[in-house]
């Protein structure tokens, strides 16, 4: 949700990073964009659309500058208006802030500066921050502790960059639970609230903390703590991804590449932890808490969106391979929920960015609880990774589609991986699931293979208002995330059940205009699941089926079915979502859509 670039050096190249930056960030969503650059004329553009109309209107002027500071918006407070876009300004035009999250107490902030004499221009809750600094700055005359005054007013969670005329050789930036990072150049700084936005320029970075303030110059950057008033350690870290992982190349949208990386995001998940010939899982980001581990007997799992559902995926398996209760609940609901915890309950966190902001609620509702805290996530140097105790990195690479695809399906090779190693090898599945797992990218590309058949089945399908997605077992949360994929991308409503709750009242909407997506593979609930379908298909309702290649009984079943390669059935939920994935692709594509920037939704959900 939104983005922030900045870039401070010796370079007079300051809105080209900003613009460059702006595009880079376009893929979490946004709905107004903006810079501000300061030279001889301080200029400043903000428009609402896209970054490449504001390209277009600033393209006839000559900006040459060292500092600039630009953002992509998505609306919270106030609709998205020239106005309300970013960077906003003290009445002066001296002091410039753009800014990611939400000011809880704005409303109080602005009536108290309102009864100061200052005027409000927006209606968001970001312009109160130049205006507060600026209040400070005429107090002290010095900008530095103007802002750290600021931000020690400010309550919520906020990513900050701010420039300021009188000093237009440095830049600050800080944070308070929304991502911030600073990227080090030679002789120049940049600054993103993504590094993906970066590492087209470098992939040294240092990411801030919580209540930390970087003042930044061309040649150098220093860190303090502004809540303590204390200097803090700037640990420069290096991206583990190269810039060609954020291009196209040679595809038509990032959803079609990412999905296509999917093999190559197994092969990442298992590389150097599991080995079937020698028997053996190795999970080296738990090493540190292997001897809480042997004590755990509860398990709960909190996440949002399409990693909640890759963990109801874990469920099915850390209960039947390691033998521990697993709970998995949303993050949004578990922060609010009072229930009791035991020393041997650990936490898994599962996040694509590793900045979903309920998760780290959630997270921070048991810091003091004296329970381990595991994390799953695919940005390494992320919030989450920083405030667990241990964790698994995806290792699938940046992923820019706002649908998540690889990420999904490397959380939940992930999480077959920490089934296996708590079950100690005990389990009858142990060596089975080592020796799938690493068949398993060459039968993702046989799904791959799949996509003209699904391309075509999604042309026949496209025009229909309603979808109903079901499958059973393992195969249940992949009706929830195949119909999620479909609504998000095709604006299509779709809803996913279990099979076996269809007479409970789904099948109250089945007709011939009502498809219905069933999740067949081979496995002990199969024959259930065919019977559902015959209950769907005697109300006439259309049914596409995904099922284990050599199953004849579904074809006198279905209308149409896409033949999937056999694999356990714990493995079952990575091959018929990456079908499901496709179908969803294809049908959006059908109709014309934006598959990588669906209306209304980010790809970071950085506030609650």
């Amino acid at each position: 949700m939104c983005g922030i670039i900045g870039y401070i050096g010796k370079q007079d190249t300051a809105k080209d990073f900003v613009m460059d930056g702006l595009r880079a960030l376009e893929y979490r969503g946004y709905d107004s964009a903006g810079l501000a650059i300061l030279n001889d004329q301080d200029l400043i553009f903000k428009q609402k659309g896209r970054v490449e109309a504001l390209a277009d209107n600033i393209a006839d002027f000559k900006i040459n500058s060292s500092i600039g500071i630009g953002h992509t918006r998505w609306a919270t407070h106030g609709s998205p208006t020239d106005e309300n876009a970013h960077p906003h300004f003290n009445k002066e035009k001296t002091i410039f802030v753009v800014h990611n999250g939400i000011i809880e107490n704005y409303r109080e902030i602005k009536e108290k500066l309102s009864a100061e004499g200052y005027e409000f221009l927006s209606e968001t809750d970001t312009e109160v921050i130049p205006h507060l600094i600026d209040f400070y700055l005429k107090q002290s005359g010095d900008f530095a502790a103007a802002f750290s005054a600021a931000l020690n007013d400010l309550e919520g969670a906020y990513a900050i960059c701010a420039i300021y005329k009188s000093r237009p050789d440095v830049m600050y930036a800080a944070r308070l639970s929304s991502p911030i990072v600073v990227g080090v150049g030679d002789g120049e700084y940049f600054v993103a609230s993504d590094p993906s936005a970066l590492i087209h320029k470098t992939k040294k970075v240092i990411f801030l903390k919580d209540y930390e303030i970087a003042e930044i110059t061309k040649n150098k950057v220093k860190v303090h703590n502004f809540k303590e008033f204390s200097k803090a350690v700037s640990e420069v870290e290096e991206l583990d991804y190269d810039a060609e992982e954020t291009s196209l190349g040679r595809f038509p949208n990032y959803m079609l590449k990412e999905i296509n990386e999917v093999p190559s995001a197994i092969e990442n998940a298992i590389r150097g932890r599991i080995k079937a010939d020698i028997s053996t899982v190795k999970l080296g980001g738990l090493d540190a808490v292997q001897e809480q581990l042997e004590f755990i007997d509860r398990i709960n799992i909190v996440a949002c969106g399409t990693s909640y559902y890759a963990g109801l995926v874990g469920e099915y398996l850390i209960e039947e391979i390691a033998k521990i209760p697993v709970e998995v609940q949303l993050a949004s609901e578990f922060k609010y929920r009072q229930e009791p915890f035991s020393r041997g309950t650990a936490i898994i966190a599962i996040s694509q960015s590793g900045e979903t902001a309920d998760t780290i609620s959630a997270l921070k509702k048991v810091e003091n609880y004296g329970i381990l805290k595991l994390g799953i996530v695919n940005s390494v140097g992320s919030t989450i990774a920083r405030i667990t105790d241990a964790g698994v990195y995806c290792h699938a690479g940046p992923e820019q589609s706002v649908a998540s695809t690889k990420a999904f399906i490397a959380q939940v090779t992930i999480l077959c991986e920490i089934a296996l190693s708590l079950s100690k090898g005990q389990s009858k599945l142990y060596q089975p699931l080592l020796e799938e797992l690493e068949k398993l990218p060459k039968k993702a590309e046989a799904v791959l293979a799949l996509s003209d058949e699904i391309k075509t089945l999604a042309k026949k399908y496209a025009n229909k208002r309603d979808f109903l997605y079901i499958g059973r077992g393992y195969l249940y949360p992949c009706a929830l995330e195949g119909a999620l994929k479909l609504k998000e991308i095709s604006y299509i409503h779709a809803e996913g059940c279990s099979a076996g709750e269809m007479k409970h009242g789904p099948l109250a909407m089945i007709d011939e205009d009502f498809p219905t997506v069933a999740f067949t593979c081979d496995g002990p609930l199969l024959e259930k699941t065919l019977s559902n379908i015959e209950e769907i298909k005697a109300r006439k309702g259309p049914v596409i089926a995904f099922a284990t290649e050599g199953n004849k009984k579904i074809k006198s079943l279905a209308d149409d079915v896409v033949y999937l390669p056999n694999t356990v059935e714990q493995l079952q939920p990575i091959l018929s979502v990456i079908a499901a994935q496709l179908f969803a692709y294809h049908v959006a594509m059908e109709k014309g859509l934006d598959v990588d920037r669906p209306r209304n939704l980010a790809k970071s959900v950085t506030v609650e």
